[in-house]
């Protein structure tokens, strides 16, 4: 159980039966009350966020979030429903497979390709989350030609990668390229 201050960023807690993970927290007093918390919380399972106040004699329940190396291995669309399933296994046991819902997964799917290692966030056995690492390096599979003299302006261009994203690179990065992107901003940092 963490106190009402305790409820800090970066920390998972239970509130209303639903795991959140805090994303900012400020403890203040007015004048002559009692401190509160004010917080903003991102629900874990749905993705929507909150305000949330705890009072000086709150207490918390910590939730208990795992966190397991799976490996990504295909998509599957399904036309007549118009949806796509991910399918996850685990890293030692491939046989053991398991779909992750495109809600779940977000905007990290734009970074992701098959046989790709990362890391999954569970609760109650349930994945509700996923953790790639900050840079992951990708193929150029499409590229505009390059423009001679462009180089000047600083100017940049659109590229598709081999996983489907498409990032704004400097002109000198060609089809076949290796290229690093940042996940979290979803930008060009190197050509590899």
């Amino acid at each position: 159980m963490l106190d009402y201050n305790e409820v800090r960023e970066r920390k998972y807690i239970i509130l209303d039966g639903d795991p959140y993970e805090v994303l900012e927290s400020h403890v203040s007093r007015k004048q002559q009350r009692k401190p509160v918390n004010q917080t903003k919380l991102r629900n874990l399972i749905s993705g929507s966020t909150r305000q949330h106040t705890f009072h000086y004699a709150d207490t918390i329940a910590e939730a208990d979030i795992e966190k397991k190396n799976v490996r990504y291995l295909f998509n599957k669309v399904n036309r007549q429903a118009g949806t796509t399933e991910y399918w996850f296994c685990d890293v030692e046991d491939k046989s053991n497979r398991f779909e992750v819902s495109a809600s779940v997964l977000g905007d990290k799917i734009k970074y992701m390709k098959e046989d790709f290692e990362v890391s999954a966030q569970l609760f109650n056995e349930t994945v509700i989350g996923i953790e790639l690492p900050v840079k992951v390096e990708l193929k150029v599979v499409e590229a505009p030609p390059n423009i001679k003299g462009n180089t000047a302006s600083g100017a940049d261009k659109k590229v598709v990668l081999e996983s489907g994203a498409v990032v704004t690179t400097p002109v000198f990065v060609e089809e076949g390229d290796i290229i690093r992107i940042n996940t979290e901003t979803g930008q060009y940092v190197e050509r590899v």
